[in-house]
């Protein structure tokens, strides 16, 4: 994984370009670093099998694979499908010290990432928003 100091974003678009093609939610987590409420994303329990991608660009970010239910209220997965797709910054927000997980080719927010979750063969949990994702079934 990559730091946001050293990968640009290869999608670049305007703060107007973004409202446009992003639902108000959408635009809310994703260009603002937003949080769904928990247990309320389309995708926190869904077991199709297919490939996680980007909402604000299409990048492909995780697999169904690596979908693990945590009981966090967000959809959960142990790795990305490459390391460079995504990007991982510190996230001091809230009072809190956090690693916060943004996609690589547009640096939207995705979610946060936590290294507590022992029973996956990683150890880490990527805490995703629904609404930052798009599932595309196999």
């Amino acid at each position: 994984m990559t730091t946001s100091a050293e990968k640009q974003p290869q999608v670049i678009k305007s703060d107007a370009e973004w409202r446009a093609e992003l639902s108000p939610e959408e635009y809310a987590v994703l260009r603002q670093a937003g949080t769904e409420r928990p247990w309320t994303g389309e995708y926190v329990d869904t077991k199709t099998t297919g490939v996680y991608s980007c909402r604000a660009c299409g990048a492909e970010l995780f697999r169904s694979g690596a979908k693990f239910d945590s009981h966090c209220g967000w959809p959960s997965f142990y790795e990305p499908t490459s390391a460079d797709n995504v990007v991982l910054r510190q996230d001091r927000s809230h009072g809190m010290v956090r690693t916060e997980v943004l996609c690589g080719n547009c640096h939207s927010h995705l979610g946060h990432l936590f290294a507590d979750a022992p029973q996956t063969p990683t150890g880490d949990r990527y805490c995703i928003n629904s609404v930052s994702i798009r599932l595309l079934p196999s």
